[in-house]
């Protein structure tokens, strides 16, 4: 890693939007060491709130951002992750991109390639690695009350039968939209992490809804090399919604309705450094069980802010990067093999 920032870390965020106003600004200038100095939109509404809400200078295009900042974040439509992220690598600006991080696997190698010989750190925003929900998996995992796992269940599904329209639904392939790439990237993401590696992918991919270019209703199969199996779906017209997670295991199962909090919390204004911000309501807990007995399990509080403390002690005091770039490149291999899969109808094994 090149040489730590002294003081604190000024972050440029390109991108104003729902990940960049939602998410990283106020996550940002929640965490001690960093200030968001500057933000990238041409939106004039847009640019009225940065400034007003963060005191941040607003200026059109990245052109104007490099005197403005030591750390880019990178919240910008899909297709301008790769080009912005290389600009910024190229200019010795470390880099946090939104997730999906690249096109393909092979683009996001290139990146880290790029971000390793420039001794710079490059991280990507697998934010739901710090759901409570999916905490509450790994902590059911590790203590052994599942016993042996054979099979992981995990949905994002919506309701949403009249689109909303954008580049994520009305765009084609080039600008990477789609349920697969959008939601899909942190289904796969928490499957790896809790399952490991990947050995074959099986995926099934639609279009349900008229003036819609990109998948709206996906499923994936993944076989691990451990022999377990993970079921995901990433879904816009599910009009009944399945369980957030359903693990079974050896010993005992584990079935979770509803998402994670914070994303909710922090759309309506709650800045995630308040008090029980990631802390979930009891009647949204889940339950662990085998047969007809069954108990309450307290959703562990998630940690958004994880993500970005983990971003400056990595700036500031070199450990390592809270996603590593390497972790990421596996998870676009599998929606890579997915999307190959649902096109040909076939299983696709990985090396």
């Amino acid at each position: 890693m090149s040489e730590p920032v002294a003081g604190e870390v000024r972050v440029g965020l390109v991108g104003y939007g729902v990940a960049g106003a939602y998410f990283h600004a106020p996550l940002v200038h929640a965490t001690p060491g960093l200030k968001l100095s500057a933000v990238v939109t041409r939106d004039a509404a847009r640019a009225e709130d940065a400034a007003g809400r963060y005191g941040a200078a607003v200026v059109p295009d990245v052109a104007g951002l490099w005197d403005l900042c030591d750390l880019v974040v990178v919240a910008s439509p899909n297709r301008t992750h790769v080009p912005l992220a290389t600009e910024a690598l190229e200019r010795g600006r470390p880099v946090v991109i939104d997730k999906p991080m690249a096109r393909t696997a092979e683009e996001a190698r290139a990146l880290a390639r790029l971000a390793a010989g420039g001794g710079l750190m490059l991280t990507v925003f697998q934010n739901r690695r710090w759901d409570g929900d999916f905490l509450t998996v790994r902590e059911l995992m590790d203590g052994g009350a599942l016993g042996e796992v054979f099979r992981l269940e995990s949905r994002f599904e919506r309701w949403r039968p009249v689109p909303k329209g954008g580049w994520r639904e009305s765009g084609g392939p080039d600008e990477v939209g789609g349920l697969l790439y959008d939601l899909g990237s942190h289904l796969v993401d928490q499957a790896i992490q809790l399952l490991g590696p990947v050995r074959e992918v099986y995926a099934e991919s639609d279009v349900r809804r008229a003036g819609v270019l990109s998948d709206d209703d996906t499923f994936v199969a993944l076989v691990h090399d451990g022999g377990a199996r993970s079921h995901l779906w990433v879904s816009a017209v599910a009009a009944r919604l399945g369980p957030r997670f359903r693990v079974l295991g050896s010993a005992a199962a584990y079935e979770k309705y509803g998402l994670d909090v914070q994303e909710e919390r922090l759309r309506a204004g709650t800045p995630p450094d308040a008090p029980g911000f990631g802390e979930e309501p009891e009647e949204r807990w889940g339950t662990l069980g085998a047969g007809e007995r069954h108990a309450e399990v307290p959703t562990r509080a998630g940690r958004y802010l994880d993500f970005y403390r983990g971003v400056a002690a990595c700036l500031r005091d070199g450990a390592p990067p809270p996603v590593s770039a390497e972790s990421v490149v596996d998870t676009l291999t599998v929606l890579e093999a997915a999307r190959l899969s649902a096109a040909e109808r076939t299983v696709v094994p990985l090396g």
